[in-house]
């Protein structure tokens, strides 16, 4: 998965990447993968999911609703994460829309300062899968915000413990890629 996406980047018209930037690339920085970071559970909608708009990379609010919540337990902490639909865009077929954006002790320090995305996946009602080491970096952290309008992670979604796992920070993005 990790070997197709940086070929992607480094071969699709549509990259992510910044012109300058496509030549020499050789590949994204990940953690290696562990299973510390791989859950399985349930997501506990909410009765009346809370609708809200999300702000953007660029400012701009887009719709959104919390639909509401998966917990784990890691690093010896109960965590929870609130999980949101966007409402601007249609999910993809099969996919449940839930949408998890999150920060952690690693945001700014060795992943990019916006956050981070994991993808719930798993059958409409679940369980569902919360893999940390599928984690990745939203496409305006490539250096082309403009192109790329991405929503900015809540406060509520915070976790006060490191997330080691998935991809790391981008190199136009960290000026340290430590731990």
């Amino acid at each position: 998965m990790r070997a197709a996406k940086d070929a992607d980047f480094k071969g699709d018209p549509e990259t992510p990447l910044l012109a300058e930037d496509v030549e020499g690339f050789e590949g994204l920085a990940y953690w290696p993968p562990s299973p510390d970071y791989y859950f399985v559970g349930r997501v506990n909608l909410y009765f009346e999911p809370e609708r809200f708009t999300i702000i953007s990379s660029s400012g701009k609010e887009r719709p959104c609703e919390k639909a509401g919540w998966i917990g784990f337990e890691l690093a010896g902490q109960r965590l929870t994460l609130q999980v949101y639909r966007l409402l601007d865009r249609e999910p993809e077929e099969g996919a449940s829309g839930f949408f998890l954006p999150f920060m952690d002790g690693t945001t700014g320090e060795a992943t990019y300062p916006g956050g981070r995305y994991v993808d719930l996946v798993g059958p409409r009602g679940g369980p569902y899968v919360l893999d940390f080491n599928t984690a990745y970096n939203p496409l305006c952290a490539y250096g082309a915000p403009e192109r790329f309008v991405c929503p900015v992670t809540p406060k509520e979604n915070r976790l006060p413990v490191r997330i080691e796992a998935g991809e790391r920070g981008y190199k136009k993005n960290e000026p340290e890629l430590s731990g």
